[in-house]
Formats: structure tokens, sequence, C-alpha cells
């Protein structure tokens, strides 16, 4: 009979449809399962895309998604759809509960986009699933239970969205699960020793949630467990010995409460009644409290000695009395926090009474992180005399130190006219020094800045040992503690940057000629070379956020990379808004969404996206143009406003050279070095 027949049989079989087998062929099984699966599709893009701006290509009038060109859509040979993959799309609306109708859906892929609203329970439908990524989206409502049920899953992403109540107990279920990532969300509760059972564990990020209570001891001894990130949370008790094993893997800041031995910043635990082998703030030896007085994920472990009661009562009540004394206190201090952060910039200082620029003209007010909002203490100076010395030699100090009068000077005191333009953590003006040359100043809210003084004095000292014919060069700095803004003073390049460059039209625009394009990417290869180099007292450095907007031209068409080392000046939650856009561009290595780190080779990736758009004249590079560099289709990636004016064999080369940049493993990926040397074989006359 043919299994392909069976297979269709035993589907409307499970399906409850009415035909008999007598009156089923194959190809109208076929045909069913394809409009069924059409059908959802359909209803997932209306939900996913309701403008119907991005899923252009999910037609309605495909005879089947899996042979039409569906973007992002991958199939198996039986027509049903294992993969979606539309990271970065743009995408604005809802996960749809028809998700769950998808049944061999192994990867869903919507991370970085814009979606909203409450994750379906019936995701956990999908039993087939392996990995599910919604990170950095605006998610909102509770982490169903529900998804405990899905035994296959091995990667769970929902970090960066909205995600409010606790995590659940039932995630403890998912026993093949190696990442687990729910940072810089909304969650409260403690934290679940279930997740302790997760034996193949090896990366756990519960870091700028609001999360209380104890890190659990079987969480602690998970056997596989790399990294465990609980910062910015109001954690409290005894840190379990176990997790020192994990050295750097182990991230702690901020939460006050914690306490134990052999752990740098953590204070010896007291007496207080928290027992260093028992973290649990219910665990064994506590007394029985009422259910609805405990989180649900604490370890309750109940104890039927009567003689012990008495004393053990008293010790619950005391760590009852401090927790409520932490929550009035928390609720105190957050109430301060949203008065103060409605005054930034309005702080004075006995040397600098001047105000902000956000209050002076608005424009380079620093909109909240659509991520985490950090306010650091008013005394935040870090170019005090104290820390400088620290830091700084007084020659080099002195050599980059600007004053306020100037910048304010330069810029006309940050005159509308003078922004060259904004993001949401800095703006940028254009200004004019006393010696007459031109420079463009970012000023930074403090708010966006680290928050340790040293820290952020020794990124600024980098920055001034960069130093490359293909680096915006630094030309000094000004830090104001009463306007809580910092500034940094670079050349100003009067071409623009690579984006004015592409998708342009021949007589409406500026077309690069073939040898500029050619000599544009040697320079930002060299540029890129410097950076990750480890010579003298500069240490090798990963830039992390290439792209054509952070390439600036020059008079002479020489492209100069900004931004070098500033990841190093700005907040965690700072420098992870920026990636957003880079995300939608296609400029992050892929496997930056399961390691959560930057390498030398996630910027040769995104150097590569750069090859092609500067070959290409276009932003968005689509398969086509991969394609048609692999085959040598030149009319499918070179600039037809070029107008064949081009050497084929340089094009050639150079669309090799994008392709092994863009390599999806990291380790097939070439280092800059073997860049160069492909690229200096092409002479340019």
């Amino acid at each position: 009979m043919g299994f392909p027949f069976l297979f269709f049989f035993f589907f409307f079989i499970l399906t409850d449809s009415q035909p008999t087998l007598s009156q089923i062929t194959p190809s109208e099984a076929a045909a069913a399962a394809a409009n069924s699966t059409l059908s959802a599709l359909l209803t997932i893009k209306a939900s996913l895309d309701p403008q119907g701006i991005v899923l252009a290509s999910w037609s309605p009038n495909a005879a089947d998604p899996c042979t039409a060109s569906f973007e992002g859509i991958a199939c198996d040979e039986y027509g049903q759809v294992l993969n979606i993959s539309l990271q970065g799309k743009g995408l604005s609306g809802k996960i749809p509960p028809e998700i769950g109708q998808l049944k061999s859906l192994s990867g869903l892929y919507l991370h970085f986009n814009k979606l909203h609203g409450a994750l379906p329970k019936e995701i956990a439908d999908l039993t087939q699933l392996s990995d599910l990524y919604l990170n950095v989206n605006n998610l909102s409502g509770e982490i169903p239970p529900q998804l405990g049920n899905i035994s296959s899953l091995q990667v769970l992403q929902l970090c960066y969205n909205k995600l409010n109540g606790s995590i659940p107990n039932q995630l403890g279920s998912l026993k093949k699960l190696s990442v687990l990532a729910l940072q810089y969300n909304q969650l409260t509760g403690a934290i679940p020793a279930s997740l302790g059972d997760l034996v193949n564990l090896t990366r756990l990020d519960l870091s700028f949630n609001n999360l209380f209570g104890s890190i659990p001891l079987k969480l602690a001894n998970s056997p596989k467990l790399e990294v465990l990130d609980v910062r910015n949370n109001t954690l409290s008790g005894s840190v379990p010995l176990a997790l020192k094993r994990l050295n750097e893997g182990f991230q702690y800041a901020n939460n006050p409460g914690l306490c134990g031995i052999g752990f740098e910043s953590l204070s010896i635990c007291t007496d207080s009644g928290l027992n260093p082998n028992k973290p649990e703030p219910f665990g064994p030896g506590s007394s029985r409290l009422p259910s609805k007085d405990i989180p649900e994920s604490a370890n309750v472990k109940p104890n039927t000695s009567d003689q012990s009661k008495k004393p053990k009562n008293a010790v619950v009540v005391g760590v009852i009395g401090i927790f409520v004394t932490f929550l009035i206190t928390g609720l105190f201090a957050f109430s301060w926090y949203r008065r103060r952060k409605q005054k930034i910039g309005s702080t004075y200082d006995a040397s600098d009474s001047r105000l902000s620029t956000d209050q002076m003209k608005e424009v380079c007010r620093r909109s909240a992180s659509p991520l985490i909002s950090l306010e650091y203490s008013q005394g935040w100076d870090p170019l005090s005399r104290g820390q400088i010395g620290n830091v700084f030699s007084q020659e080099v100090f002195e050599s980059f130190m600007f004053n306020l009068d100037e910048v304010e000077s330069a810029t006309q005191y940050f005159s509308d006219m003078n922004l060259l333009g904004k993001s949401s953590f800095s703006a940028i003006y254009k200004g004019m020094l006393r010696d007459g040359s031109a420079v463009a100043i970012k000023c930074i809210s403090k708010t966006s800045c680290k928050s340790d003084e040293t820290e952020f004095l020794r990124g600024l000292r980098l920055l001034t040992s960069l130093k490359h014919e293909n680096l915006l060069r630094l030309r000094g700095f000004c830090c104001s503690k009463g306007r809580g803004e910092c500034f940094l003073i670079y050349d100003f390049v009067p071409n623009g940057n690579l984006l004015q460059y592409l998708d342009t039209k021949a007589g409406k625009g500026k077309v690069l000629e073939w040898h500029a394009r050619i000599s544009i990417i040697k320079g930002i290869a060299r540029g890129i070379q410097y950076l990750h180099e480890n010579k003298g007292s500069k240490p090798a450095l990963v830039h992390r956020n290439i792209s054509a907007e952070k390439v600036l031209i020059d008079q002479h068409y020489n492209p100069l990379l900004s931004d070098c080392g500033l990841h190093k000046l700005l907040a965690d939650d700072i420098v992870f808004s920026t990636l957003k856009c880079s995300a939608a561009m296609g400029y992050l290595a892929p496997e930056y969404t399961t390691t959560g780190r930057f390498t030398e080779k996630s910027d040769i990736y995104a150097f590569g996206m750069i090859i092609f758009q500067i070959l290409s004249g276009k932003c968005k590079i689509n398969q086509l143009k991969r394609h048609g560099a692999e085959f040598c289709r030149y009319e499918d990636f070179v600039d037809e406003n070029l107008e064949g004016n081009f050497e084929e064999s340089e094009a050639a080369k150079l669309g090799k050279i994008a392709l092994l940049c863009t390599h999806e493993a990291p380790n097939h990926r070439p280092t800059i070095e073997l860049v160069m040397e492909q690229l200096n074989e092409i002479i340019i006359y």
C-alpha cells in the first residue's frame, strides 16, 4: 500500500474525518493536509502581522505553503511545517492559539520583534518543539505552566519581555532543557526548587526581575549547570557553597539580602535563623505555614515534630518580619525612584548648577530603555580627581579633557539646528570648536552609563587609546555631575554614513563607483583587524555592533568605524537595546541568541553582511543575493546602478568572502587576518 498512503490514512482517522478508506486517495489526503496547514498559517499571519506588511509572501492563493515561497517556513518531505523563522522582521501583532495546530513544529523563532499580548497555552500542544525563541518582544502576562508538558524542549528564550507572575514549578519537568533565559522581565515569587530537576540545564538567566527568597540548594547541585545569573533581584539567604564551582558563571550582584562564605562581596551569614546548609527561607526545619503565605515555588517540607514547633515558629515569624521590612523598604525605594526619575537632570552641584540638556531643549532626553531603567546615585562623578588618578595619567587626562563651556559654546547651547540625530540613550550634535575644527558631540545621560565609576573610567581610558586611520577619532570628553550627562567629542565626518549610499537610484542619490566600494570594504576590514589585535597596551576588542550606520565616510571616501568600545561605557541594558536594530537588519550573528556572547567571529559575521550591502547597493540582503554570490550570477548580487562597470573576477572573490564571513557556524568563518590576505589580492588602481 505504501507508507505515504498509510500516513494519510491514519491522519484522517486521528482527526475524526468522515470519509472511508475507499473514498480517499493519496493525492486527496495530501491536498487536505496542505489545505489544513495553509489555513492555520494564514490565521497565524493575520495575528502576527495585522497590517499585512511583513508576511506578504504568505498568500492565500498558494496551493501548498511548503512549495510556495512562504518566507521563514521550512517543511519536511510530507508537507509538515518544521520551522517558523521570523526573527527581527518587525512583527507587531500577537501569537495566536492556532500556533498549536502545527503539530510537527520543532523550531519557533519569533525573537527581536514587537509582539505583544499573552503567551497562548496552546504552544504546549507542540509536542515536537525543541527551540522556542520569543525573546526581545513586548509579551506580557504569566508564563503558561503548560509549557512544562513540552518534553522535547531544549531551549526556552523568553527574556526581554514584560512577563509577570511567578516562574511555574512545571518547568522543572523539561528534562531535555539546556537553556532557560527569563532575564529582564517582571517576574516575582521565589526560584522554583524544581529547576534543580533539569539534569541537562547548562545556562539559567533570571537576572533583572523581582524574584525573592533564596537560591535553592537543589538548583545549585544541578549537574551540568555552567551559568547562573540572578543579578538585580531581591534574593536573600545563604548562597549554596556548590555554586563556587561556577566561578564567573555565577552572577549575583545587587541582591542585598544574599550572604555566604567564599563569595566576593558577600557578607558572612549571621545567626538570624538563616542556616548556610539550608538556604531555603521555608526549607527543612521551618514551621508549617498556611499555603497562602508561602510562594508556590518555595521549597516546602513539613515537619511533624511538636517538640521544636515553638522555637521554630519564632524563627519563621522573624523571617516573615524581615521579609515584610524588606518589602516596605522596597516600596518606599520604588516610590522615591519614580519621583527622582521624573526629575532627572534637575540635580545641582556647587561647581556646576546649569540645567541639563533635556531640561533646556528636551532633545537629549534619555527615553526609558524598553528593557529596564537604572537610576544611579546623585553622587555619580567619574571625573572627580580622586577617581581619575587611579586610571588616567594626568598628562593623558588633560589632553582629552574638555570643559562644559567649550561643549556648550561648540553646539550653540545644544541648538536644535545642530542636532544630527538621537536614540533611546543619546543625542548627537554638530559643533564647532574655538580652533575652527568641526566636531560631532555625543551626549549620554548618566543613567545610561555604567554605575561603577572606576569601570566607566577604564572604558573611557580604552576609548582614548584607540588610534587607527579607519576608526573615528575621539577628540575628548566631558562629564557634568550637576547636569547628569557625559559628552564624547569626535571628529565630524562630512559625508555621512554608509546607509546613505544604499538603496539609491542612478541620478537620484550617491552611487559609489566600483573602486570606491572595494576601498571601503578594505578600510572596514583594516579597522576591524586593528580592534581584534592585541598589541602593546591595547587589548583585543570586539566591536559588537558593526553596521552600515556605524561606518562613516570621510571626504576622501575613507571608511571610519564609529562607536568602537562604546559598550565599555554603557550599562548592560542600554548595550542590549542597541542590538534590536542590528538584529532587524541581519547583522547579529545567529549564535548570539543561544550563547548571549560576542566574539571576533560575531564581528566577522556583521562584516560579511556589509560586504553584501556594498556589492548590491541594498540594505536588505535576501537569499537571492547569497545564491547569486555563490553561483556568480552577478545580476543577482551586484548593484545594477553600476551598469556593468565592475570587474567580474573581483566581484566573485568579494562574494565568496561575504559568504564565508556569514557562515552559520562561527568556527567556519575566517579570521580577520585571513580576510585581509584575500582582500589584499585585489589591487585598486
